[in-house]
């Protein structure tokens, strides 16, 4: 059964969690750490709350009542609930990693999942005699790896963050955005996108040129859903 609307600006889910460690529901753990005044554990949630009928159960994909499901990805290690974007959970990480996982593999002297490019062809980054570049996200790069990522764009390219100061562009793709009007038939619309660096999600009108996050403003986004068109235009 399709999943009931439910969801946070961080992930979309029908689910909430049950905080292990003050019993309260929150659609997600970043959520909980925005209201609270200590961090909650998702390894150790234990049940969550259908948004659907309300039921409160074990943590699972579907709810043991309606049938709803509670996210299109589920791992029952981190209780990560969310739209499926090809993820998959690495044990020597300890985290989910957005994938395709066939894609990366785990270097152990690193401590991180890399692209399947890197095989064989990286030094450790820890003991390695190039120096290392300490990106915003907090992923370390050779500096050697660093300048190679800058020829080909600005993102870091282990989890898609700004690697950079990026809020000069952003408002020059402002003004080019206004300069540059759509075909009449794209004008009005519609789609959801989800940001890279806030992981906010946001419905904004679509723009060839780029899609600016509501919550941040940035433009380094992705598309997360369909096209549609404004309401007043239907």
């Amino acid at each position: 059964m399709a999943a009931a609307a439910a969801g946070c600006e961080h992930y979309r889910r029908s689910c909430l969690l049950q905080a292990p460690c003050c019993g309260k529901f929150y659609v997600c753990r970043l959520c909980h750490d925005s209201k609270e005044d200590h961090p909650m554990d998702r390894f150790k949630v234990k049940q969550v709350q259908c948004a659907k009928c309300k039921s409160i159960q074990q943590a699972q994909q579907s709810c043991e009542d309606c049938s709803s499901m509670f996210g299109e990805y589920y791992c029952g290690i981190c209780h990560l609930f969310d739209k499926d974007k090809k993820q998959y959970h690495c044990e020597k990480c300890g985290i989910c990693r957005i994938g395709p996982k066939e894609d990366f593999f785990h270097c152990s002297k690193c401590n991180l999942c890399l692209a399947l490019s890197f095989q064989g062809k990286h030094k450790d980054i820890h003991t390695s005699r190039v120096g290392a570049h300490v990106l915003p996200c907090g992923h370390l790069l050779h500096r050697t790896c660093y300048e190679d990522m800058l020829k080909e764009g600005y993102r870091c390219p282990l989890c898609m963050h700004s690697a950079l100061d990026m809020s000069r562009y952003w408002r020059q793709l402002d003004d080019e955005v206004a300069q540059t009007p759509m075909p009449t038939e794209y004008r009005n619309m519609m789609v959801e996108i989800l940001c890279n660096d806030c992981s906010a999600r946001s419905t904004v009108q679509f723009h060839i040129l780029g899609m600016k996050c509501t919550s941040c403003e940035s433009y380094n986004t992705a598309q997360d859903g369909g096209c549609r068109m404004a309401l007043e235009q239907q």
